[in-house]
């Protein structure tokens, strides 16, 4: 059975080449002279790459520069996790010895990422046990809170009282940006933050 190949280009260039490559295929040549045929034709073949390269790019260029101006009010990621523990210091001390935590000084994990529409910007995700019975998950009775990242903070936040949301407090502003509390349906106290821009 003879060989046949088929490769596809768009243009007359492109058929010209694709009808010399079969002729070339069906052809029965030693794997020498195979080899002193088609290294060139690779290599004439790679040097459209560049091109479709910085094509690719642009394009992406765009999507990134659209993505950047993107001012929906939404939830982007998660900011934090925090949870009830009835001995927080024992806790960490678990999660460092068995799992390999690094324990900030003021007793949290901080995991880092980078932004995939902005591959400059670094996020990172706050871990943290609280002691059981904390303040800070009031009024909810759940053990647990997620710290959600917003954009639009308070364009979200119009949304959420135009849907009868409970908001538990105002937008307090720190040097690394601004938060709120609201409930959900279920009952979970939810922390939105929206992070200062660098």
């Amino acid at each position: 059975m003879e060989a046949c190949a088929m490769i596809w280009m768009p243009d007359a260039f492109g058929l010209l080449l694709n009808g010399i490559l079969q002729s070339f295929l069906n052809e029965k040549l030693s794997p020498m002279k195979r080899s002193l045929i088609l290294i060139p034709f690779a290599i004439f073949l790679a040097s459209f790459r560049p091109a479709i390269n910085n094509y690719d790019m642009e394009e992406h260029k765009e999507t990134k520069d659209s993505s950047a101006t993107d001012t929906t009010p939404k939830v982007t990621g998660i900011g934090g996790i925090f949870f009830s523990s009835d001995n927080p210091k024992e806790t960490r001390a678990w999660y460092a010895k068995n799992l390999g935590m690094e324990i900030s000084d003021w007793g949290s994990v901080s995991f880092e990422s980078r932004n995939i529409n902005k591959p400059e910007e670094v996020n990172s995700l706050q871990w943290n046990p609280f002691k059981t019975g904390d303040q800070y998950f009031e009024p909810s009775k759940k053990e647990f809170m997620i710290n959600y990242r917003v954009q639009n903070l308070e364009g979200l936040l119009a949304k959420l009282k135009e849907n009868g949301v409970t908001i538990l407090d105002s937008v307090a502003s720190y040097d690394f940006g601004k938060f709120v509390h609201i409930m959900d349906a279920d009952g979970n106290k939810i922390e939105l933050w929206e992070p200062k821009d660098e």
